[in-house]
């Protein structure tokens, strides 16, 4: 699948985010090695830190529809900037993707960036 299209698709995911204290919406893609899609979204809760991140969102779906391994990831948010992911979140791409997983980032002019996973957490914890 290419970039533009899992853009497009978290862009779409974005529309569900339940961000009801920071308003900060951020939409997920992550496409399976199997080619299946599964999307994500922030789900905000009263306690921050009960908080889930669009990235995570879509990792746990996959997870739970049986993937194991994804290689393609791609994050909107509603800043129209570039959003990259938290350091929870690249770690846990890091552990489902791997070191050569993409990260792939959209802003509101419909720029693309591409980052690896490694760029964004060279030194991922491993067991």
């Amino acid at each position: 699948m290419n970039n533009k299209k899992l853009i497009e698709l978290a862009i779409e995911a974005k529309k569900n985010s339940y961000a009801k204290y920071s308003n900060f919406r951020v939409g997920a893609s992550l496409l399976g090695e199997s080619g299946q899609v599964y999307l994500g979204c922030n789900v905000e809760n009263a306690t921050y830190g009960a908080t889930n991140c669009a990235e995570r969102t879509a990792v746990f779906s996959g997870i739970a529809s049986g993937e194991k391994k994804f290689t393609k990831v791609a994050i909107v948010s509603s800043s129209g900037e570039y959003t990259y992911p938290c350091g929870i979140c690249r770690q846990v791409l890091f552990e489902f993707m791997g070191d050569d997983g993409i990260v792939i980032l959209g802003d509101k002019e419909g720029n693309i960036k591409e980052h690896t996973i490694k760029e964004l957490l060279p030194y991922g914890f491993k067991l």
